[in-house]
């Protein structure tokens, strides 16, 4: 029996490897294959077709057309710094938001739980926000990145209450009997025992600001203050269609590809070069928060 059990485990354990091999290569291939093909050359591409391991022929004038282009580091600072200062003052808003609501005693809970679900699932729209940001004179500058995001929605208030509920109410109480405030209770309680729900809630935020092109398509028009996601999309759109250049290229990507006409890049490589310049942030961020990642999914979804 016990040699039956060992080989079913054996064999569970062979195709449960095989399988995440499976999608280690799916979710890997992408990026080295962009990589890849970002370093091969026009020629290259144009006799052989894209590279599948390694490229034909290498060549560095794809990422010579992007870096030398000073526009594409001023989006890189914009993006960087507004993924920055939305993901620590979203996530600290969010979380204060959270701890009023996981309170019992807190006036009025079923009307803002009610209030809470409404927004996760209807909002005013584009149109909506467009007047808005003109109202408050935000509209193409650099605030309109961050005023709207200071706070991180209804499902990270879920996340957060789910957390705070599960520490004992007895933590609560000594601290109250010591004199401390609810904001010592906040800072000096409750924050060091959410750091790991605070690390993915915030990871999440970095990913999802660094890769958000939207807030500059709808709401600005100025190209200094575009982000690294627009101006990847700037470049896609024109290797798409040439026609389109004068109308959905900012002037700095169309200078990078007009560079570029006579030498040993294309389109394609220096969109592939974006991509993966684009990504390389992230892809540099998360072993690093691997570790708090993984143990606040873990905490925030069991405890409760």
């Amino acid at each position: 029996m016990n040699k039956i059990k060992s080989r079913r485990e054996k064999r569970f354990s062979v195709l449960l490897t095989i399988v995440m091999i499976l999608i280690m290569v799916i979710t890997v291939y992408p990026v080295w294959y962009s990589l890849i093909n970002s370093l091969n050359s026009a020629q290259a591409i144009a006799k052989d077709g894209y590279a599948m391991l390694l490229p034909g022929e290498f060549s560095l004038e794809s990422w010579k057309s992007v870096l030398k282009n000073p526009e594409i580091f001023r989006a890189f600072g914009i993006t960087l710094s507004r993924t920055v200062i939305v993901t620590v003052v979203q996530t600290l808003f969010t979380a204060m938001f959270a701890y009023g609501f996981s309170r019992d005693n807190l006036v009025g809970k079923k009307f803002y739980t009610v209030l809470g679900f409404i927004s996760m699932y209807l909002n005013g729209g584009v149109i909506a926000y467009f007047i808005l940001f003109n109202a408050m004179h935000i509209y193409n500058s650099y605030w309109v990145y961050i005023l709207p995001a200071l706070f991180g929605g209804f499902y990270n208030v879920i996340i957060f209450n789910t957390n705070f509920k599960a520490i004992p109410e007895s933590l609560f109480e000594s601290a109250k009997i010591d004199g401390a405030s609810e904001y010592t209770i906040f800072f000096r309680l409750v924050i060091p025992l959410s750091k790991p729900v605070i690390s993915a809630l915030g990871i999440f935020t970095a990913v999802a600001t660094w890769n958000d092109y939207t807030q500059t398509l709808y709401y600005t028009k100025s190209s200094e203050i575009q982000t690294l996601s627009y101006y990847m999309l700037s470049i896609t759109k024109a290797s798409a269609s040439a026609a389109q250049l004068g109308e959905t290229m900012s002037a700095g990507a169309a200078s990078v590809l007009t560079t570029v006409s006579n030498s040993s890049a294309n389109y394609k490589t220096i969109e592939l070069a974006c991509m993966v310049l684009s990504a390389l942030p992230l892809i540099i961020m998360y072993p690093f928060a691997q570790k708090f990642f993984e143990k606040g999914v873990m905490v925030g979804s069991v405890k409760g």
